[in-house]
């Protein structure tokens, strides 16, 4: 089954069961993926999909913290809940010891020195954990790493 077609399953799941916070944010996010295919006038792969659910992810994420800050609490836990179910839809996260280890790979490959070689390091990593793991935490690490 394509993450297309579980979106669209657990659309039909959540209208049964009348539940409403994650059948507001599947249908959220089945109009962005369709928003982006008709964008880009093409039938997005698993891979463009999930890139549409990060974008989603993050933007949510974002907004809890502004929520928090501006003591709304109610609209963070909002929040809070379409993180959780859109991460349902993301490969599994890797581990913090697993990032290290990829990120000491790539600044060794890429014979990174000094912040001026940043760039290089960030898209190896990136090439190589495709959506396992969110990049600014490896951008944070990076940067320690190579001070």
């Amino acid at each position: 089954m394509t993450l297309k077609e579980r979106i669209a399953e657990d659309l039909k799941v959540a209208m049964r069961a009348r539940d409403t916070v994650r059948l507001d944010v599947i249908r959220l996010l089945k109009a962005a993926i369709q928003r982006k295919e008709v964008d880009e006038r093409c039938e997005l792969d698993e891979q463009g999909v999930e890139q549409v659910i990060q974008k989603l992810l993050k933007q949510s994420q974002e907004a809890a913290e502004q929520f928090i800050r501006g003591n709304r609490k109610d609209l963070a836990d909002k929040e809070h809940q379409s993180v959780n179910i859109l991460q349902a839809y993301l490969p599994e996260q890797l581990a913090e010891s697993e990032v290290v280890q990829v990120i000491s790979e790539a600044i060794a490959e890429s014979d990174a020195k000094s912040m001026k070689d940043m760039g290089r390091v960030m898209a190896l990593v990136k090439e190589r954990t495709q959506g396992r793991v969110d990049m600014k935490l490896v951008s944070e690490q990076v940067k320690e790493l190579l001070i």
